[in-house]
Parts: structure tokens; C-alpha cells; sequence
């Protein structure tokens, strides 16, 4: 999904299987998403399913999670690896955004069992209202890093939809337009990789794009690190069979 056009300064989104979305010329829908973009929004992801593997943009669109999953119709749980829990009270009336996303599933999608967020610091998982106790929960920034190989299966029993947000990441493994996290791609990979082994996973998405004027001002290789992110999270979901 090509909202700002960072995808076409990634070299990996050149594989010809790819379907390119174009998102360029939607309008209310950067950061915060109006009624209208909404709407154009569930147009242009109409033919496609859930299931699969979608990129989409910047952190800015995370809310398009939502979107794409609208289309479950089963029980299911969302497993957010994030360095933010996007549970935010809305700010405007009747708009979604990408910091509030999270909580208008919860309260909008009676199919949504439970929310796992992975990667949030503490401060973040305690200001999570008492109200979502028994739909969310958190494991954070402090319990992965560097311990990930010990993590036990989630044992869900619901399928299970992935949306990761690459802030959770260190600067190091991604470049955000969003304060990040301190989780490696080791960390990640190895938390994605128990989570794909043992879990019914029907479909994933990816956001935290650096801004594509990177592509002018790049001294430290921002682009090129966000391209190798990406092609390493597809080559993890290759190897486990998606």
C-alpha cells in the first residue's frame, strides 16, 4: 500500500509478485483518517483477503490494520508488536488515527478476542486503562530484549492476525518517523518465529517506513536500512512457509 511512495525507493519492493496498492492520491489520511478515506481505503483493499503479507507504508497508516482486518469473519486475536500501544482516547470525534487505532478494534469488532501487545516500554503498558484488562495483554520491551529464545508458545487458540510497527525496532534495525524501540531484528525474528510455528496466522502487515525524503537527505542510510528490514521479515515468513 503506497501512500507517501518510500516503496519506490526500496529495492525490495521490486519482487515482481508483488500487487502495489496506490494510496498516493487518497486524501484525510495521514495520520488521522476521515470518513471519506475511510471509505476509498476499503475500496482499494476490496478484492484482496486478510490473508497474506501487506505493507503498508509509514506508521503514520497503521490504522489500515483495521481495515484489512474487517475482512475476518471468525474469532481471532491481534498479536501488535509495537513501541507504542495505539490505545490513545481519540483526539478528534469521529476520526481514526494512527494512535488510537487499536482501542476502536477492541471496541468496535465483536470478533476480536484478545490483543497481545509485544515491545512496549512499561510506562506505555501501565497507562493502558484498567477497563481493557481482560482483552489486553502486554508483554514489554524489557521482557524480549535479549531474552526472546526463552519465550514460550502464546497458545492462543484464536487464529491470529500480526501487525508489527518496525519502531519497535532499535535504530540500528530500522529507520521510523516515530520515536523506537530497543528490540534487534534478532529479537524480533526470533519472537515472529515461535509466534508462526505454533499459532494459526492468518495474515500480516507491516508499517514504520522512514519518510521518503530520505531518499534527498540520507546520510546515515535510512532507506537502505528499512530495505533491508523489510527483506529480512520476508525472508523469515518465506522460511516459515507463508
Amino acid at each position: 500500500m503506497n501512500f507517501s511512495g518510500v516503496y519506490e525507493e526500496e529495492p525490495f519492493a521490486r519482487n515482481p509478485r508483488f500487487v502495489h496498492l496506490d494510496c498516493s492520491h487518497l486524501c484525510g489520511t495521514d495520520c488521522y483518517c476521515d470518513t471519506d478515506g475511510a471509505t476509498q481505503i476499503r475500496r482499494i483493499i476490496g478484492p484482496f483477503p486478510a490473508a497474506g503479507i501487506h505493507f503498508i507504508d509509514s506508521g503514520d497508516y497503521h490504522y489500515v490494520t483495521k481495515f484489512w482486518t474487517e475482512k475476518i469473519t471468525t474469532p481471532f486475536s491481534l498479536v501488535l508488536l509495537d513501541h507504542h500501544t495505539d490505545m490513545q482516547p481519540p483526539i478528534l470525534s469521529g476520526m481514526l488515527s494512527c494512535g488510537d487505532w487499536v482501542k476502536d478494534m477492541i471496541d468496535d469488532n465483536p470478533l476480536l478476542k484478545h490483543v497481545h501487545i509485544l515491545g512496549v516500554p512499561r510506562k506505555q503498558a501501565d497507562a493502558i486503562p484498567a477497563s481493557y484488562a481482560d482483552k489486553v495483554l502486554v508483554v514489554t520491551d524489557e521482557q524480549l530484549h535479549g531474552h526472546s529464545a526463552g519465550l514460550k508458545p502464546l497458545n492462543l487458540g484464536d487464529p491470529l492476525y500480526i501487525s508489527i510497527d518496525k519502531d519497535v525496532l532499535d535504530t540500528g534495525s530500522a529507520r521510523t518517523d516515530w520515536d523506537q524501540g530497543i528490540l534487534t531484528m534478532t529479537d524480533l525474528k526470533r519472537v515472529l518465529t515461535l509466534i508462526l510455528r505454533h499459532e494459526q496466522v492468518i495474515g500480516i502487515d507491516i508499517c514504520g517506513e522512514c519518510p521518503v525524503t530520505c531518499s534527498l537527505f540520507d546520510p546515515d542510510g535510512s532507506l537502505a536500512i528499512d530495505d533491508r528490514a523489510n527483506s529480512e521479515l520476508l525472508e523469515l515468513f518465506r522460511r516459515q512457509g507463508l
